[in-house]
């Protein structure tokens, strides 16, 4: 169904700025793909019954939608479409409204059974979460090159608000020690861009490169996060080290939050908008290409 083609350009338009909105808050590649697939279904079907705007939609027309969804015949299989296929449709339309209401646009209803329960659905730390789980690096691991590497891996996610990827392919001739400064050269997009690092963050990294990286085994690897075999440090590693983290907590609310690296580049921007940090600044420090992308952070601290 990818290959229906929109007249309506709000429709369009919108279509393009809600895979953006994903694409920012750094849901998987497969979320970012197929969620506005869904959602241009949607919109196809509206098109064909001459509803050409959000604020028309009724839940009436919803349940109309989903009701020819069960009918639809499956394009490549024999008989309808499966309950999970189904059940994606809904998760896409769902977050389709979570983008209109963060924009506070008018959207519409639709009765969801895991309205609760939203498997998409990002978190925030809050400072004080951030801070705890910075305290448990000094226990998190029996080896020290470990502690010491935790400490610096919340640095570049939280304190650089680095993405997961950037963290990966950082090299060590990347830490600019005596500027202050991180170099990111594969950045989104091919862009390049220097993070600044306070005093208090540049010598837990220097902690990491200087006490902990030459305990790990011996290697040619330029990356500046390895694991224990010498090898660049993978976006999983870093997931399954932070998800152990914060299984050695006493912080029930914080063990229920689904905690991913890149929610810790989310904090750190909520964060710094709470401080009253300017919207440019914030662009420039996390590096988006427009203030556009930036402002989607005014939406989200409106929810905490």
């Amino acid at each position: 169904m990818k290959k229906l083609k929109l007249q309506n350009q709000s429709y369009k338009a919108l279509l393009q700025n809600f895979k953006e909105w994903l694409d920012i808050l750094g849901y998987s590649q497969s979320t970012v793909y197929y969620m506005p697939i869904f959602v241009q279904e949607f919109f196809y079907w509206l098109e064909q019954h001459n509803i050409n705007s959000i604020d028309r939609i009724s839940l009436t027309n919803v349940t109309d939608y989903y009701r020819h969804l069960n009918e639809r015949c499956h394009e490549r299989k024999s008989g309808g479409l499966s309950k999970a296929y189904l059940n994606k449709h809904q998760s896409g339309l769902k977050k389709f409204r979570e983008y209109l209401q963060k924009h506070g646009a008018k959207t519409f209803k639709i009765h969801l059974r895991w309205e609760e329960n939203d498997p998409l659905k990002k978190e925030v730390l809050t400072q004080s979460e951030i801070k705890e789980l910075f305290e448990i690096t000094s226990y998190s691991s029996g080896f020290l090159r470990t502690r010491l590497r935790d400490k610096a891996m919340l640095v570049a996610l939280y304190s650089c608000g680095l993405r997961r990827s950037e963290v990966m392919n950082l090299d060590m001739n990347d830490v600019l020690f005596d500027r202050e400064l991180i170099f990111i050269k594969k950045a989104k997009n091919f862009k390049q861009r220097y993070v600044p690092v306070n005093n208090y963050n540049l010598r837990i990294l220097e902690d990491y490169r200087y006490e902990a990286r030459p305990l790990y085994p011996t290697t040619t690897n330029e990356a500046f996060f390895i694991n224990r075999y010498g090898n660049r440090l993978a976006g999983a590693d870093m997931a399954i080290r932070l998800q152990h983290l914060i299984s050695l907590t006493d912080n029930q609310e914080l063990k229920q939050k689904r905690i991913t690296p890149h929610c810790l580049r989310h904090s750190i921007a909520t964060h710094l908008l709470q401080q009253e940090v300017k919207l440019e600044d914030i662009q420039q420090f996390l590096g988006h290409s427009s203030l556009k992308a930036t402002q989607i952070y005014t939406h989200l601290i409106k929810t905490i």
